[in-house]
């Protein structure tokens, strides 16, 4: 019989160790047409190490390919993505350690086949007709701001850094080859843009030392087109926002044609990193999935008639869709199940090939996630995923209501997904109820909602996670006396400036959140350096936008409690951003708690750093908000709180 206990208090199976147990993170998949399957794993015992996997056939064994200390990883355009490719039975992948470019053949070990430089590649293919590699290559040689992007074959007997093919653009995608060999594709973009604003693809005569006879296809500065993919019909498929919303198009004999009849939904995403792809061809068919609404839906299409099949599925999110003749392959999960690599096929449905993890917890402790939506400002309408308190071993005291916290995400131009995360189940399952918002500026809600965040960062993003908790509150899910929210980096900053210039929350948790937004705009990396261009405004013409944005410059009106984590080696933001809030605060008698790490950096990645942050926030939250834990946590220092 279940336990009576006020929400928050609840005991839970799901510990702070578990978020940081063995979950095996998965990157950038592979399918050749012989049915040899390959990806990318993540080993954090060895340092984070990016280790190359394969599966020879459907029946084998999973075998690892790139040695230690080897990393398959690229930081092109610092977020790097799709790092190597397969040839026959060779691998080709960039190193992370030297950023050079190796070969591996079967059964051999990896040897180089670029010299050491400051040179960055990515997205290799292969040349059959002229037995090269073609690859993005970032050159930092002159300067690691502002590094110099193109296109470039790589001879892999010759050990050069590569012959240069196209240049011109501030930033390349997608270099694909036609099937016979003789033109290639390509996608460009300059600055102040982001690839989700505006992109133009173009296509050109292949040539040994360069691409000539070139023309644009599709795009420009407020249409942005992705995921060029050369048909078996031999046209030119490609996603395109031009409706507004990301959908997939083909282009033959010079015109261009919708494969299927244009949705209010996206079969793109935003490219913060390389090679990302929503559709792939299974023999004369493309396997899709699109994004509607906050859930994914996987699709079979005829690109001829334009009709469309869906595949039923308990999975809500996918991404990187690869195919050959007989299947497809790609990561799915869903609110209950974890990311795993699965097949598709007709005959067989899907089947799991590896997953990050089982859940470890059972299924009647797992709080499934709402689809909302809410009013927001200016009389529109926002998204977000409300979590409710879910444990199956307790009820609430009749009238009780649970605490809520708001997540907000990073990006700012990214998402968050319904999909199984132990980082919140942590909350739902000791009795909080949480809200995901994916506020305006979000993507997966189309361009109109993406560019709701132009000249407004710190604004919508404030409104619609003030909003959302609002919402909630007024339907009387949850107390309206508890409210509580929290982010990282990015999310941070939309945490630290709903905390100071909102007065909806009580308490908040700020992971090394921006404070000062003006420093973004001052020394970023090339691929973001012209971003806040569109997020606030150009710098230094619009300093005084920045300065009324940025919680730093009003610190004084910062009067809720608040625990601040800091990586102590963060270069992006670094410690006195939030230590000139946090004694503010001090100052102001307003309780504070400010909990540093040596050797973090933006982002924590050490096990007991990402343990302690935990248990600390859960502990700051009890003594803000008066809940009475059901396990004891180390005590946190709170400055202007009585001690215990």
């Amino acid at each position: 019989m279940a336990e009576t206990r006020p929400y928050g208090s609840w005991k839970s199976s799901v510990s702070a160790e578990m978020l940081v147990g063995k979950t095996l993170r998965m990157a950038d998949v592979w399918l050749t047409s012989d049915d040899t399957l390959y990806w990318i794993e993540v080993r954090p015992e060895q340092k984070g190490r990016f280790v190359a996997m394969t599966l020879p056939s459907r029946g084998g064994t999973v075998e690892e390919l790139t040695p230690e200390p080897y990393s398959v990883r690229t930081r092109v355009h610092e977020y790097g993505g799709a790092p190597m490719t397969v040839v026959g039975d060779t691998l080709y992948f960039s190193n992370y350690g030297d950023h050079r470019l190796y070969r591996q053949r079967a059964g051999q070990a990896p040897e180089a086949v670029t010299p050491t430089a400051k040179m960055r590649y990515a997205d290799p293919v292969w040349d059959a007709q002229r037995s090269r590699l073609i690859a993005i290559r970032e050159d930092h040689s002159e300067s690691d701001i502002q590094a110099v992007n193109t296109i470039v074959a790589i001879n892999p007997e010759s050990n050069t850094t590569g012959t240069v093919l196209v240049k011109g653009a501030d930033f390349y995608l997608y270099p694909r080859i036609s099937p016979d060999g003789s033109k290639m594709v390509w996608i460009s973009w300059n600055h102040p843009n982001m690839p989700w604003d505006g992109t133009e693809l173009f296509m050109g005569d292949l040539r040994d030392n360069g691409v000539d006879h070139v023309v644009k296809i599709a795009g420009g500065p407020e249409e942005s087109v992705v995921q060029p993919v050369w048909g078996p019909d031999g046209a030119l498929y490609f996603v395109s926002d031009r409706t507004g919303w990301w959908n997939l198009y083909r282009w033959q004999d010079g015109q261009i044609a919708p494969v299927i009849a244009p949705m209010d939904a996206e079969f793109g995403q935003p490219n913060w990193q390389i090679g990302t792809a929503n559709y792939a061809f299974m023999g004369d068919e493309i396997i899709a999935f699109y994004s509607q609404n906050g859930s994914d839906y996987l699709l079979r299409i005829n690109p001829h008639t334009g009709e469309r099949t869906p595949i039923q599925s308990e999975y809500t999110v996918f991404s990187q869709v690869r195919a050959n003749q007989s299947r497809a392959v790609m990561f799915a999960a869903s609110p209950s199940q974890p990311r795993a690599l699965v097949s598709w096929d007709p005959e067989h449905g899907f089947q799991v090939i590896r997953s990050s993890g089982d859940a470890p917890i059972e299924a009647e402790d797992i709080s499934i996630p709402e689809a909302i939506e809410f009013p927001t400002e200016n009389g529109l309408t926002a998204h977000a995923f409300f979590y409710p308190p879910k444990n199956h071993a307790y009820v609430a005291p009749s009238g009780d209501k649970p605490p809520l916290i708001v997540f907000s995400h990073g990006g700012p131009t990214g998402s968050t997904e319904a999909v199984f995360s132990l980082a919140i189940q942590y909350w739902t399952t000791r009795g909080f109820a949480v809200v995901d918002v994916n506020y305006g500026g979000s993507t997966g809600y189309g361009r109109a909602y993406r560019n709701r965040l132009y000249d407004a960062w710190g604004l919508v993003d404030v409104a619609d996670c003030t909003n959302a908790a609002l919402y909630l509150a007024r339907q009387g899910r949850v107390d309206e006396n508890r409210l509580a929210i929290r982010g990282g980096s990015a999310g941070g900053y939309t945490t630290l400036a709903c905390l100071t210039f909102r007065d909806a929350f009580h308490v908040g948790a700020s992971y090394y959140g921006v404070s000062d937004i003006g420093a973004l705009a001052r020394e970023t990396h090339k691929f973001e350096s012209r971003y806040m261009d569109k997020l606030v405004g150009p710098w230094p013409e619009a300093e005084a936008v920045y300065n009324a944005r940025s919680p730093i410059m009003h610190a004084e009106r910062l009067n809720r409690p608040v625990i601040f984590f800091q990586g102590l080696d963060d270069k992006i933001v670094p410690p006195n951003q939030a230590e000139l809030m946090v004694n503010s605060l001090k100052e102001r008698g307003i309780p504070v708690a400010y909990i540093t790490f040596d050797g973090e950096g933006h982002g924590f990645v050490r096990a007991e750093n990402v343990i302690r942050a935990t248990e600390a926030e859960l502990y700051f939250y009890a003594q803000i908000l008066g809940i009475e834990l059901a396990e004891h946590i180390e005590p946190v220092p709170i400055d202007n709180w009585p001690s215990e």
